[in-house]
């Protein structure tokens, strides 16, 4: 059994299963779409200090009834899209700092995608550069998602109270509530797992270098 060093780079004549230039591909993809979405995300940011901000305000659904339906069909309502032409500087600081934080988050799965694109370019993936860049985009998005959400939850009830918190129309009582999406947990924790999965191949990769 002979031992040779590895070098990090594919064997020769050994097939990819991402050729370098579908590599190339993903990391411009990767790049273009940061810049697209961090202008849409400043956009949106400059909007909530300049007017007018259109949102959706979650509603309870509890007796938010729609009349009129015919077949029988019955109905409810769960949000109200109101347009402020002004937000006052309270909610509008702490929506722009929530697109901010969710934009972060966004960047760090760009980011991750450029990343692994770049290193499956050389051909070396499991590493533990690529442990710690999966384990840290886990963590960010785990960070912002819930900040970010966190902040979202506070600014919308300030909102509603420019529009009317609480409005008693006959019998009916239309109370505005908050919403928490699970998803960047959910993501959050698959990139963990990921992460531990990597760094589980690397352990068998190190196993296995130089082995011929």
């Amino acid at each position: 059994m002979k031992l040779m060093k590895n070098t990090g780079a594919a064997p020769a004549g050994e097939k990819r299963i991402v050729s370098r230039t579908d590599a190339t591909v993903f990391m411009i993809v990767a790049a273009l779409a940061a810049v697209v979405s961090t202008a849409f995300s400043i956009s949106e940011i400059v909007g909530y200090f300049t007017g007018p901000v259109t949102l959706e305000l979650p509603v309870s659904a509890q007796d938010q009834s729609v009349d009129g339906l015919t077949a029988g069909v019955t109905a409810h309502y769960t949000t109200l899209t109101a347009t402020v032409p002004a937000l006052p500087s309270g909610p509008a600081v702490l929506l722009a700092c929530s697109s901010a934080l969710h934009q972060a988050g966004v960047l760090a799965v760009q980011a991750l995608v450029f990343l692994l694109a770049y290193r499956l370019r050389s051909a070396v993936l499991f590493t533990a550069v690529s442990v710690r860049i999966i384990g840290a985009c886990g963590i960010v998005l785990l960070l912002v998602g819930t900040f970010s959400q966190g902040l979202y939850g506070i600014a919308l009830p300030r909102v509603a109270d420019l529009v009317v918190m609480e409005r008693q129309t006959g019998d009916e009582l239309v109370l505005f509530e908050g919403t928490l999406s699970p998803w960047p947990l959910v993501l959050s924790l698959v990139l963990i797992l990921v992460a531990g999965v990597f760094q589980y191949g690397r352990r068998i990769q190190q196993d296995t270098d130089g082995l011929v």
